[in-house]
C-alpha cells in the first residue's frame, strides 16, 4: 500500500512539474490550432542586409483627430492596442444606432482587457463638433477611458476611411441622413494592421466572431504564431 501511494504522489509531481513546461514547449514551437486571423491591404517583400526578407503590412496611416474631450487622438496613439474601429454620424437614423450599441456590447463585454480600445470616427464632422461627440458618448452610456469619439477634416477622415480602412464613405443627399458609410466594425491589431471586418448591425457576428476575433489577437501575442516575423512599428508620420 505504502509503495503504491508513493507511486501515486510522484506521478501527481511529475504533473505539476512537467506539464506546464510541455504546454509552454508546444505553445511556442509547435503548430496552434486556433485560427490565424488574415492580414489585409498590400504586403511587401523587404530584403534584409544578411540576403534574407521580411515583409511589411499595410498600416493604418497617420492621422490625428480631436476626441469628444477635446483632445488629439493620433494614430501613434492607438499602436500598441488592440482597437475596433467604426465610422458612424450622430444624427444618423439608421444603422449607426444598431453599430453603437454593438460596439458597447464589445467594451462592456471586454471591461478588463488592458490595451483595447474603441474608435468612433464621425462622417458628418461639420455638424458633430467637440460638445455634440461628448452629449452623443453620454447618451450611448459608452466609456470613454477606452473609447474614442472623434472628429477632424472632412476630406482627411474620407480619405483615411479609404486608404487606411478600405471601407467607403461619401455625402450622399438622397440617402437617410445624408451620409453613407460602411456598417462594418473593423478590427486593428497592436501594430495598426487590419485583421478583420465584422457587420456592426448583426449581434450575433458581435458576440461569436469579433469575441473569438479579438481572443485571437491577444492570444497571438502571447505566443506568435509558428514562422511569424516580428516586425518593427512604423512611428513616423507618412
Amino acid at each position: 500500500m505504502a509503495t503504491t501511494n508513493n507511486i501515486k504522489k510522484i506521478l501527481i509531481l511529475i504533473t505539476i512539474l512537467v506539464l506546464p513546461s510541455l504546454f509552454y514547449f508546444l505553445l511556442y514551437t509547435g503548430e496552434h490550432h486556433y485560427k490565424k486571423l488574415p492580414i489585409y491591404g498590400d504586403k511587401t517583400a523587404v530584403e534584409k542586409p544578411d540576403g534574407s526578407f521580411d515583409t511589411t503590412y499595410h498600416q493604418i496611416p497617420y492621422f490625428e483627430l480631436t476626441n469628444q474631450d477635446g483632445a488629439t487622438i493620433t494614430r501613434d496613439d492607438m499602436l500598441g492596442n488592440v482597437y475596433v474601429a467604426d465610422f458612424f454620424f450622430v444624427t444618423c437614423p439608421t444603422i449607426c444606432p444598431k453599430m453603437t450599441t454593438n460596439m458597447r456590447y464589445i467594451q462592456d463585454k471586454f471591461a478588463d482587457r488592458k490595451n483595447l480600445k474603441f474608435l468612433s470616427i464621425t462622417v458628418n464632422p461639420e455638424h458633430d463638433s467637440v460638445p455634440v461627440l461628448k452629449e452623443y458618448a453620454e447618451k450611448v452610456h459608452a466609456n470613454t477611458d477606452n473609447w474614442d469619439f472623434v472628429t477632424g477634416n472632412k476630406e482627411e477622415i474620407y480619405e483615411l476611411a479609404f486608404k487606411g480602412f478600405f471601407v467607403n464613405v461619401a455625402e450622399d443627399s438622397i440617402a437617410e441622413g445624408g451620409f453613407l458609410h460602411s456598417q462594418l466594425l473593423i478590427l486593428v491589431d497592436k501594430k495598426g494592421r487590419v485583421r478583420g471586418y465584422f457587420d456592426g448591425t448583426v449581434y450575433s457576428e458581435m458576440k461569436k466572431d469579433l469575441t473569438d476575433a479579438i481572443d485571437i489577437l491577444f492570444r497571438e501575442e502571447a505566443a506568435p504564431l509558428k514562422g511569424e516575423e516580428k516586425l518593427e512599428i512604423e512611428q513616423k508620420r507618412n
